[in-house]
């Protein structure tokens, strides 16, 4: 699908998101797991070689093909579902970095799985992903995660192939000569946006469309990350609320592809911070279910806006890694249900216990699932003074 001279750039824009999103230099010696797609084993090879030119051990894992990852659910039994080989723990509590590359071959293998099935494979995996959180939290790992383009992904998002590929080569900068540069330019635009919100010291924000008549609490000692590195691309500012404190209603206009299943037109109305209302035009059993998940899954863990005049994606990409950072006209809200992201909290994270965690109202969950609007909004945020002022209209951050 790429050049060799695309492919390169690609690599070395990973190589910036992986290590940007780690406080702490990487050194020879340390361990990065690279987790990949079979269609996108040529940009695998090229990051693997960037690795080891830098010292770095890279841990190679293609990841499940379409009909594994079917027969895994509609035929292994429960303990196959949930099976997690030996090593993995020591493995994980070992990692220095992550690099996840998506480049699914089918969107829709999974839409007959029982999805407490599903379920029940994201719970066995909350454990792992625990490991990963504590080490970011610790200064010890950094990652990064990408896309890859793909026949199928292009076929849902009603795009060629060609058309779909020049979407992640424009929002991942690499039609610019020198791709690193662009993202360190976006960085530190980002870092003046989030410097200005979090100094608003705002307690409360309110969201309003056509659609949504959203109410989110920022909670106390929270503060806005985001464009850290973590995704190629990511143009979200974001921070996880107390979800106690949450109400009103939320609407994805965006469709959204999520374990095999399609849905579209989520409606969500919170009351003291939990949903007491789930619809959708279509997949809601599926929405339901997933939100019955655990506790926490039908509780807010992310509040997000993005810029439309950072964001170049302008087209539906049925993958939430971009479709999270769409930009278009109206620029983007998105709230992700589920887990929270302790990174937001202004002290240090790893002296968060489980305990002041759930005392400062940062959700726990096994799902953390981003659902997206793009409707022409408005966002305004009360200061501990009382005031209200407008922080985002029509697509972007009024700083």
């Amino acid at each position: 699908m790429y050049s060799k001279s695309l492919l390169e750039k690609y690599a070395d824009v990973l190589v910036w998101g992986l290590t940007t999103s780690r406080t702490s230099a990487y050194a020879e010696g340390d361990i990065v797991l690279l987790q990949f797609q079979a269609p996108a084993l040529k940009l695998a090879e090229a990051l693997y070689t960037k690795l080891l030119e830098r010292g770095i051990h890279p841990v190679f894992r293609m990841g499940l093909t379409a009909p594994m990852e079917r027969d895994l659910f509609m035929k292994g039994n429960d303990d196959q579902v949930t099976f997690y080989p030996p090593g993995t723990r020591e493995l994980y509590e070992s990692l220095n970095g992550t690099v996840y590359i998506l480049s699914p071959d089918s969107l829709t293998h999974l839409q007959h799985v029982n999805s407490k099935r599903i379920a029940a494979a994201a719970v066995a995996r909350k454990p792992y992903r625990d490991i990963l959180n504590r080490r970011e939290e610790e200064g010890l790992l950094g990652w990064t995660l990408c896309l890859y383009p793909t026949p199928e992904l292009a076929k849902y998002a009603g795009l060629s192939l060609d058309e779909y590929g020049n979407q992640i080569a424009k929002a991942c900068m690499l039609d610019q000569s020198d791709p690193t540069a662009a993202w360190k330019t976006v960085f530190e635009e980002a870092n003046t946006i989030k410097t200005w919100l979090n100094s608003l010291r705002a307690t409360t924000f309110h969201v309003e469309s056509d659609d949504i008549d959203l109410t989110v609490s920022m909670g106390k000692f929270r503060r806005f990350i985001g464009i850290s590195g973590h995704n190629i691309p990511s143009f979200e500012i974001f921070t996880s609320p107390d979800w106690r404190y949450c109400s009103g209603t939320f609407y994805a206009d965006q469709p959204s592809y999520r374990s095999g299943n399609l849905v579209r037109g989520v409606r969500l109305t919170f009351d003291n911070g939990r949903a007491v209302s789930v619809s959708a035009e279509e997949g809601e059993d599926f929405v339901k279910e997933q939100l019955a998940m655990d506790d926490g899954a039908n509780k807010i863990g992310e509040f997000s806006l993005t810029d439309k005049r950072f964001s170049k994606i302008d087209a539906f990409m049925a993958n939430t890694l971009f479709d999270e950072n769409y930009g278009g006209e109206n620029g983007n809200c998105h709230i992700a249900v589920g887990s929270a992201y302790t990174d937001t909290y202004t002290g240090d994270p790893v002296t968060l216990t489980s305990k002041a965690r759930k005392e400062l109202g940062y959700n726990d969950s096994a799902l953390h699932w981003d659902l997206v609007n793009t409707q022409k909004k408005r966002v305004r945020a009360k200061l501990e003074s009382g005031e209200w002022i407008t922080v985002y209209d029509d697509g972007q951050f009024t700083y």
